[in-house]
């Protein structure tokens, strides 16, 4: 079968998680040929070894460190945007986006290495979602906000990472829908569930995890969130349709001035969420689990990256879900967004230049894939010239 996917796994220590990924596919009889896994890590790791892993296990892929990553820009002739992807930082799963869109891969994954696969189908179950046609539960609330852990949580009380304070206490309707154009499938997770610094604080859990556990018992029905609403979207474990990386830039956190970090995966999703919205499409959530084994650090160096920005996230939402009415494609939905924020002033709020700073980076970020796609048609032109 045709190598088709893009694996993108941001990775400094547990990248062996891997194997266990390519094992559960064995189990379930998937194809590893389509996978092609990019291992996104830095110059002080251990490149060979990650090699090595994927050649033990017969599959396609490369590693990618920081001297790796300017050395494609510049064969790629893209070094003008290097800068919009920050080093050592999750973010860098920006790298993978442009080097799917460089090399036409149609599907992308988002792993984390500090998952693990349940018992179920992984790779299986997300391509079954990504084509799937059919009746779901769709989830509003009267904030506007779904939070995807909203099936158990009269029980466990957990928001995730990046939903705003402003909207909890939310009143929950849910309805049958049908939907036929899936974009985005969102695994969630087990074990330590993905939570911010403040309320891992106040689960009364100093080590960056979380008193209080998910279990599978904890999901019921796969959702989608109705058009209008908004969710947390984490990229630990996300397939993805390549169509919209334009829209899907993994923001620029931790390397700016502000000191912002942590919001990477969560303003893009929102982002993708608007995006969708306007062109029809729908971000599918569920099955298949991961097992989260987030390593135990500090909660306040957590707090102390994700402080900057509390503020500006109960608002950012609201920036971009004015804008981009009449858009047909992801890129003229997302320059409406960069336009907002790029444009926008922001001096009520704290660190509001910030949200200046990341619609530049938008912009740059469609300027990047065009200039990609400009040197792809340049080097197909001069072969069939040979030809």
């Amino acid at each position: 079968m045709m190598t088709d996917t893009c694996v993108i796994v941001p990775t400094i220590r547990e990248y062996e998680c891997m194997r266990e990924y390519f094992q559960n596919a064995r189990d379930h009889g998937f194809d590893l040929s389509r996978l092609f896994v990019l291992l996104v890590t830095e110059d002080f790791c251990d490149t060979e070894e990650m090699e090595q892993m994927l050649e033990e296990e017969g599959v396609e892929g490369a590693v990618y460190d920081g001297t790796r990553r300017e050395q494609w820009y510049a064969e790629q002739g893209v070094e003008e945007y290097g800068h919009l992807v920050p080093a050592a930082s999750h973010a860098e799963t920006s790298f993978g986006l442009l080097y799917m869109w460089a090399n036409d891969f149609e599907y992308g994954f988002f792993i984390d290495d500090d998952t693990l696969p349940t018992d179920e189908d992984f790779f299986g179950t997300h391509f079954e979602n990504l084509a799937y046609e059919g009746k779901i539960e769709s989830v509003e609330s009267d904030t506007r906000w779904v939070n995807v852990l909203y099936q158990n949580v009269e029980e466990h009380g957990l928001y995730p990472r990046g939903y705003p304070y402003a909207a909890m206490d939310e009143t929950v309707e849910t309805h049958e829908a049908e939907i036929d154009s899936v974009v985005a499938s969102q695994g969630l997770w087990t074990n330590v569930p993905d939570l911010d610094a403040v309320r891992i604080l106040m689960d009364g859990d100093l080590n960056g995890q979380a008193q209080t556990r998910t279990g599978a018992e904890d999901y019921d029905e796969d959702f989608v969130a109705a058009p209008g609403q908004y969710l947390t979207v984490c990229s630990m474990n996300l397939a993805f349709r390549r169509e919209v990386i334009p829209a899907f830039y993994q923001l620029p956190m931790d390397d700016n001035e502000w000191n912002v970090g942590r919001f990477d995966d969560i303003w893009s999703g929102v982002f993708l969420k608007r995006a969708a919205d306007l062109v029809g499409d729908q971000i599918y959530n569920g099955a298949p689990l991961c097992e989260h084994n987030k390593a135990p650090r500090s909660t306040f160096s957590d707090l102390n990256n994700e402080v900057p920005a509390l503020e500006l996230n109960e608002h950012v939402w609201e920036v971009v879900d004015s804008v981009g009415d009449g858009a047909h494609s992801y890129a003229e939905a997302y320059e409406a967004m960069a336009d907002a924020l790029a444009e926008g002033t922001f001096d009520d709020w704290e660190n509001g230049e910030f949200l200046n700073f990341v619609g530049e980076h938008m912009r740059e970020w469609l300027h990047a894939l065009d200039a990609l796609e400009t040197m792809d048609a340049q080097a197909e032109a001069a072969a069939a010239a040979d030809d």
